[in-house]
């Protein structure tokens, strides 16, 4: 495709749309007329569309020429004169299974099949739905009319609310100044329940009738009590008079923050509130924040261009935790912020190549690659939470509340928060900032005693080869002792005496007290014996460091897994989630350095029984009435890592629960059903339970038991039952497009299946680029394939296939950091699995 030169809107800029849209679900056709005034600054314009028939274009009533280029996405239209005119294009196209722009999401209900219709606008396929300048900067007022093949009992919902009803036509009220991407409708047979806010926001959750009303009951308290902190935190009005959320059927993201009307996956906003586990309401509740933040940063203020995408993803990352832990306090929902997002964006970050998190892009295929969760979301989030660290909550506040009324309905970049936010704090915040959003990578800050004095010295961190370009970073230090500066812009700084800051201070010198600075520390010798002789005395946020730390640490071959493993069993009995998150990590790390069904593999079990026995006995299989939430969240790595070592009680308790439950398996403990139905299809499995649960995966509309059934049929090791999942992959009445993913890296995983998925993916992939090509997610099957790889014969393979697609807009960075991060483990594995078993065998006598 051929690189974009000028953007459209330089050329032309609307104001105002009337978008006409018929709509046909039987024949799979739409057709309608897009209205456009705006302003020509030049004669030739041109405007946005992709896979549109253009029927006829006028400007002001009047034919004018025009050519269609599809390399270009774009309608190239000569104009009489510049100035103001009403341009009015005539198109039609087809509707599309590829859930993006308009498309049906498919669902049964008592055997039948349905199907409602949504839209996804985002990145750039709202060229796809109507014409358009698809672009952030090109905002406009919209009025949208939808004729459809409608019958009795539909409901038809868009951004607005709806006005009128003439001849079959449903019109909605006029958009408030906004862009293209940003619009959506959906329309079928749909059930809702609605509340409204303290301000007079009404606010809706909308699902088809597959789901028991009360799965909506969830989505609908959070939403609400979201709105209502976030006017008040914005200190700035939520704009519009609704805010609906729907639940599609078939969505490719896990949620679009269209303003007004929010779509997700059913899995991220309907819940069972009578049996869904607390870690899934913690995840579906910050789906549902992240969303609704973005109606203020994204939707009321929106990005100039997507190389600020950040300026949305990682605000709203940030706000879902801020949200979060206003409402639901005891949840502590900051904890799932460290063990998610932060070792997402470590781990990633620390690849040579990796983009920054301000990124440069043109090309449209480039620009869904821009959505690297673990960069625009999660790395970003925590350089935001670095910055609210840095001036606090008030001057945040204050920011924001200037920044909104400064740009509120228009467009900014990250320039303009920085600014009101420096404004606001009296501090240089985008000086330090751009340290971190302008340079990929991140550093490691040496801690090294010489002759009595310490020394800090920074430098970047790699896992893998990568070549060092001498950057710096200004760092928010973090330390427990007070003598240490509070921000580090130097390549290194000394402390002297520090014998007696050790003396007054009566604890171990740490950095990053917190965690919320985005570096790992390597302490020598002495500094990290003094802190694991006091591990006991740390917080659980300071024992989680040390180990992710550590684990890191080993990746880039700064220290050895030997070293790690035997660390593990002084933390293995702590009953704080977090810290068992960042144990079991590293733990499960330790699989690659062992073969399937060797000796190796089996010291590694009794080790990983040793770690959990203990917490095993104290928590039991089965959960108990009014057990903190992080014995709720520590039962799942615990059980985990029971049954991978084939501990005969927890072989055992499964087996008899599965028996007990037999006829009913999708109310068993929402919180332990995946452990027993997994240990079933392993260890007891047979082809009819196999095909029992595929069938229930195909009836329930319960989208926990979807993914715990699916977590489950791909840990099977018969041969002819991987072929028959396999076989399924490319039926979309059993898997749908949007979870295939999950199920492929699933079989991946499993050393049975590797071989299997692996083929499918080689000769198959035409299939699946056709299939979800078009999708934002596509270039993720390339990373977990990745993620998954770590020995010398995958890795040429990998290569032979994907080195030849490096080519391919939107795949190039992902082939060729996948490449980097294959290797890197690769020469890890080659090089410590002596030393690795060894101290396994040691620590396990």
């Amino acid at each position: 495709m051929a690189e974009q030169i000028t953007h459209f809107y330089d050329k032309f800029q609307p104001s105002h749309y009337s978008i006409y849209l018929d709509i046909n679900r039987e024949s799979k056709q739409f057709s309608g007329t897009s209205t456009i005034t705006g302003e020509a600054k030049t004669q030739s314009i041109s405007i946005h569309q992709k896979f549109l028939n253009i029927e006829s274009v006028t400007a002001d009533g009047s034919d004018v020429s025009f050519t269609t280029d599809d390399d270009n996405e774009a309608i190239s239209i000569d104009l009489p004169k510049t100035g103001e005119v009403t341009l009015a294009i005539k198109f039609n196209a087809k509707l599309t299974d590829t859930m993006m722009g308009i498309y049906p999401s498919y669902y049964e209900v008592d055997g039948v099949k349905k199907q409602i219709i949504g839209t996804q606008f985002e990145t750039t396929a709202a060229r796809q739905a109507f014409p358009c300048v698809d672009e952030p900067e090109a905002k406009a007022t919209f009025d949208l009319a939808i004729k459809f093949d409608e019958h009795d009992g539909e409901t038809i919902i868009s951004n607005m609310p709806e006005i009128k009803t003439e001849n079959g036509v449903h019109y909605f009220d006029t958009t408030l100044r906004m862009s293209t991407y940003l619009i959506a409708f959906g329309f079928g047979e749909l059930q809702s329940k609605q509340t409204t806010t303290k301000s007079g926001v009404k606010v809706g959750v909308f699902a088809t009738k597959a789901h028991k009303a009360d799965e909506l009951d969830f989505a609908l308290d959070i939403a609400k009590r979201s709105i209502e902190f976030y006017e008040d935190f914005y200190q700035t009005p939520y704009p519009l008079p609704h805010s609906w959320q729907l639940a599609l059927p078939d969505f490719s993201a896990g949620a679009m923050e269209n303003w007004g009307l929010v779509t997700y996956r059913e899995a991220y906003l309907l819940l069972d509130p009578k049996n869904t586990s607390f870690e899934m309401k913690q995840l579906v509740a910050t789906v549902i924040a992240h969303e609704l933040a973005h109606q203020w940063f994204g939707d009321l203020v929106t990005m100039k261009w997507w190389d600020d995408l950040w300026l949305n993803e990682s605000f709203a990352n940030m706000m879902e935790y801020v949200a979060i832990d206003a409402i639901e306090p005891d949840w502590h929902i900051w904890e799932v912020f460290q063990t998610s997002d932060v070792p997402s964006a470590l781990q990633r970050d620390a690849t040579d190549g990796v983009q920054s998190v301000h990124v440069n892009v043109e090309n449209p295929a480039e620009i869904d690659s821009l959505f690297d969760p673990a960069i625009v979301y999660a790395k970003g989030a925590r350089m935001l939470v670095m910055a609210r660290a840095l001036v606090g909550d008030d001057a945040l506040r204050k920011g924001l509340k200037n920044y909104f009324a400064a740009h509120k309905f228009h467009n900014a970049t990250g320039d303009d928060l920085w600014s009101a936010l420096g404004d606001a704090s009296g501090m240089d915040v985008g000086a330090i900032m751009k340290t971190w959003l302008d340079q990929p990578g991140y550093p490691v800050i040496t801690a090294k005693l010489t002759d009595g004095k310490l020394t800090l010295t920074q430098n970047q961190f790699f896992i893998g080869q990568g070549k060092d370009a001498d950057r710096k970073w200004s760092i928010p230090l973090n330390s427990n002792y007070d003598e240490v500066p509070t921000l580090m812009t130097d390549k290194s700084i000394t402390i002297d005496h520090y014998d007696q800051l050790r003396a007054s201070h009566g604890e171990p010198f740490l950095l990053n007290v917190g965690n919320n600075s985005h570096f790992i520390i390597q302490y020598d010798v002495d500094l990290m014996k003094d802190i694991l002789e006091n591990v006991d005395q740390l917080d659980d946020i300071s024992q989680l460091q040390i180990i992710q730390d550590l684990r890191l640490l080993a990746d880039g071959r700064k220290t050895s897994y030997a070293y790690l493993a035997p660390l593990l069993p002084q933390f293995a009995d702590s009953h704080s989630n977090i810290v068992n998150a960042a144990l079991y990590r590293v733990a499960n790390n330790l699989k690659k350095f062992v073969a399937p069904k060797s000796a190796e593999e089996k010291t590694l079990k009794q080790f990983f029984n040793k770690l959990s026995a203990g917490q095993l006995a104290r928590l039991g299989f089965a959960p108990k009435d009014g057990e903190s939430n992080d014995d709720q969240l520590t039962r799942p790595y615990i059980l985990s890592a029971a049954l991978y070592a084939e501990n005969a009680d927890a072989m055992a308790s499964a087996h008899s629960l599965f028996k007990e439950n037999e006829q009913q398996l999708g109310s068993l403990s929402a919180d332990i059903r995946v452990f027993v139905l997994r240990n079933e299809v392993k260890n007891f499995g047979s082809e009819e339970l196999f095909d029992n649960l595929l069938e229930d995966y195909r009836q329930t509309s319960d989208a926990s038991y979807k993914q715990d059934i699916r977590a489950a049929l791909t840990v099977t090791t018969d041969p002819k039952l991987i072929a028959k999942l396999i076989g399924k992959f490319e039926d979309a009445n059993t898997i749908k497009p949007q979870d295939l993913r999950a199920w492929y890296r699933g079989v991946l995983a499993n050393d049975d299946g590797q071989q299997a998925a692996w083929d499918w993916i080689r000769n198959d992939w035409q299939w699946l680029e056709d299939t979800v090509g078009g999708d934002m997610e596509f270039a993720t099957y390339i990373t977990v394939t990745a993620g998954i790889f770590h020995t010398g014969k995958r890795l040429d393979e990998f290569k032979a296939f994907f080195e030849p697609k490096i080519p391919t807009p939107g795949l190039t960075r992902e082939i060729k950091m996948d490449i980097s991060i294959i290797d890197s483990r690769v020469q890890l594995v080659q090089a410590e699995k002596d030393d690795v078993n060894k101290a396994i065998a040691k620590a396990v006598k």
